[in-house]
This record gives C-alpha cells, sequence and structure tokens, in this order.
C-alpha cells in the first residue's frame, strides 16, 4: 500500500502571523509532480489562494525551504511564497485582520500532477494568530481617546509604543496586537472615520494624540523611559509631529510618509500646520477600471509657498526610522521621506533610511500579501498603491525586523 501523503508545518501548526514556517510533504513518489495550494477566508467571506507547482526529491519529500517552485503564483526557493503570494479571486481586495483575537486559518492542499488539480493527496490547516498567549486586548474609551491597548503578559515593564494607520480611517489593531505579542505595550489608536470621528475631520488636534501618550505613560507596565511611535501613510507625518511637538516621545517610525502635514490642519498649542496644497484634478484615473493614480496631486513639496505645512522634524530630539517603496504609486513617500532625512542631518540628528526597490505603499507586516489595488475607505476610489509581488514580501520581512530594532534599542 502506498504510504499516505503527510503535509507538515513545522516547528508547529499553530503560529504568529509574523513568524515563518517550514512547509514539508513526505510519502510522494520519488520525482512526482504535484501542486501545493494555500486558501484563507478572510472575514468578509472573501477567498485568498495561491499555488505552486513542485518537484519531489529522490526520497519522495518535499522542503519548501529549498525546492524551487517550477510555476504557478511565484517562482524558485520561496519557503513563505503560498503566503505571500495570496491572492483575492475577487480582484482589489486587501486582507487584513479585523478580529486579532481570532486566527487566520491557511489550509495546505498537495494535489497530484502539475494540471487540473482534480485529485487531493493530502492536506493540513496552518493556525497564524495575531496575539500570542497571554496578551491582553483592552478597548479604551478614555476621555476623547478611541483606542486598543494591547499588553503583553507578566509584569515588565515594557517599552510602550503608539500605532497609527492611515487616511482610511478606522481602529486598525493588528500591527499594534503583533508588536504586543513581541513584548511592546502598544496602542492601537484610532483618529479618522472612526465610530464619531468624521472620515475628514475639518481639524485635527495634537493634543488628542497627547493624550494617548499621557494614557500610555500611566500604565504600570510600561516603563518610563519614553515612548515610541509609528505610523503608515497620514499616520507617519502625524508620528513625525508627535515626536516634534509631544514630550516624552522618544523614538519615531514614519512608513510610507511625508515630512509635512498632509490633508487636514493640524492644532497644537497656539499655533496651526496647514496641510500641503494638493489639487485632486491631478489624479489620474486609468482605463474602464477606473484606478486613481494619486501621486501627483500634492504641489512641488520643494517650494517654499509650501514650506509652512512642514514638519520641523530637526526641532525634535527623538531618533527617526524612515521606511519607503520605490514602486508607491500612491504617494512619492521615497522623495519625502529624503526631504526630511536632509534636514534632521544638516541639524547633526541621527536618522536611519531604507528604501525599498520594488515596493509599495502599503508596508505591512510580513506575509500579509501585497495589496497593489484596494478601495480607499474615505475617498471611496480605487486606489492603486504600487508594488511588485516577491520584493514586496522581502521588504516587509526586512522592515518588519528593522522596526523592532529600532524601538528594542532606544526605547
Amino acid at each position: 500500500a502506498a504510504m499516505a501523503v503527510r503535509v507538515a508545518v513545522l516547528p508547529s501548526p499553530r503560529c504568529l502571523f509574523d513568524e515563518p514556517v517550514q512547509i514539508r510533504v513526505a510519502g510522494l513518489q520519488p520525482q512526482q509532480a504535484v501542486t501545493l495550494r494555500a486558501s484563507l477566508v478572510d472575514e468578509s467571506g472573501e477567498l485568498f489562494q495561491a499555488h505552486a507547482h513542485y518537484r519531489a526529491g529522490s526520497s519522495g519529500e518535499l522542503d519548501l525551504g529549498r525546492s524551487p517552485a517550477l510555476g504557478g503564483s511565484y517562482l524558485g526557493v520561496e519557503p513563505m511564497g503560498l503566503l505571500w503570494a495570496l491572492q483575492s479571486k475577487t480582484p482589489y481586495k486587501r486582507l487584513a485582520k479585523r478580529n486579532v483575537l481570532t486566527p487566520f486559518c491557511v489550509d495546505l492542499e498537495v494535489y497530484e500532477g502539475h494540471g487540473d488539480m482534480s485529485r487531493l493527496l493530502g492536506k493540513c490547516t496552518n493556525e497564524r494568530w495575531f496575539l500570542r498567549e497571554g496578551v491582553k486586548r483592552i478597548s479604551v474609551r478614555e476621555g476623547r481617546l478611541k483606542a486598543t491597548l494591547f499588553l503583553p503578559p507578566g509584569p515588565g515593564p515594557f517599552p510602550g509604543l503608539i500605532d497609527l494607520y492611515g487616511s482610511g480611517g478606522g481602529l486598525i489593531e493588528y500591527r499594534a496586537s503583533l508588536l504586543a505579542s513581541r513584548g511592546f505595550v502598544a496602542l492601537a489608536l484610532a483618529y479618522m472615520s472612526f465610530e464619531d470621528i468624521p472620515a475628514m475631520p475639518e481639524i485635527l488636534e495634537l493634543s488628542y494624540f497627547e493624550e494617548a501618550v499621557n494614557f500610555l505613560r500611566k500604565q504600570q507596565q510600561v516603563k518610563d523611559t519614553g515612548i515610541g511611535v509609528l505610523g503608515l501613510s497620514k499616520g507617519a507625518d502625524l508620528a513625525l509631529s508627535m515626536a516634534t511637538f509631544l514630550p516624552g516621545i522618544k523614538a519615531a517610525v514614519s512608513i510610507s510618509g511625508s515630512s509635512f502635514n498632509s490633508f487636514v490642519p493640524l492644532k497644537g498649542d497656539g499655533f496651526t500646520i496647514p496641510p500641503h496644497p494638493y489639487d485632486l484634478g491631478r489624479m489620474k484615473i486609468s482605463g474602464e477600471s477606473g484606478l486613481v493614480d494619486f501621486s501627483d496631486v500634492l504641489d512641488d513639496h520643494m517650494d517654499p509657498a509650501t514650506w509652512d505645512c512642514r514638519i520641523p522634524v530637526e526641532r525634535s530630539l527623538a531618533k527617526f526610522l524612515f521606511l519607503s517603496g520605490l514602486d508607491d504609486m500612491n504617494w512619492k513617500s521615497d522623495l519625502y521621506c529624503r526631504d526630511a532625512v536632509q534636514r534632521l542631518q544638516q541639524h547633526g540628528r541621527e536618522v536611519e533610511f531604507y528604501s525599498y526597490s520594488g515596493a509599495g505603499h502599503l508596508l505591512e507586516p510580513p506575509y500579509l500579501p501585497l495589496c497593489q489595488v484596494s478601495i480607499h475607505r474615505v475617498l471611496g476610489m480605487f486606489i492603486h498603491w504600487g508594488g511588485q509581488w516577491r520584493e514586496h514580501a522581502k521588504a516587509q520581512e526586512d522592515a518588519w525586523h528593522r522596526i523592532q530594532a529600532f524601538f528594542w534599542q532606544h526605547l
């Protein structure tokens, strides 16, 4: 009797979402041609899939860390390719976790041959969690704050972080929950398009973000050496503003952001930074699909007429890390980052800066697949985010390590 085909996920079929795993298949015929397929159904019922063709070794075994994919969603040796290449059946869907208390379950199946996937040989499920066991999730509605606090197990003290997403708004928790699983007290903070916060507020108040900093600093498990802040897109310029104007911010990470205030005036104590001038008439809308290229809507950031919108980061005592993708089709984030980096360096400030070729705008925690296009929740348009699959996946892995190392070093 033929040995049953076994699919294994090592070291364990249960892991955190940001953890790499080894996928192995045993019990095949020597040199047997097979297709591996990964399937994930998100919380809205959307199916994401990836598949790749492989050939078993001489002993009838297959190790995705060593065997090259011969075709399918990707090519070559890609131990995690079945995850980062996941693509939705419906176009333009973004894979994101809404409820971090449940895992994403990835079904891994092995089929006979490189053809029609009619004969299933074996399968298993990889449970990928967003919260390590023992991490507490606490909903925060204190004062004006709309946030979620994640506390690692144990007395700490742990470094404290504030996590900001972009202008799509909402209360996005999955990055903060992963950071808490890695030993940070993390506060995911909503500031747009959530509960009674409008989709496009007329003004954002620095005092709201200061409330978040004060709330975090008074948590018993938070180290009193200072707070870190990280932001993506619009959240990135807010992170820079917090690090510049609020005391107690020691380290800030800007992901795909800019060195000026964008879209909404920011009101501080006795001053207001206007939004950088833009003209939506410069949006480029392509073809019948109606995809929007947003990258040219802003006025020239080198024009002194726009400089009252700049965030004076050079006044800050915080440490900075800038990350951007060179294939960002939404925002000239690399150009805008270089502006901030230059100003910091001219003032003798230490700053780290990495730009990734082939990476798009949405640099997310690793193994979340590239989203090249999705609907912007506030604009209601399909926005082109950019990125090439493999390069973007590698960039996300690298960026995730750098973000954590940066915060451990400076907090």
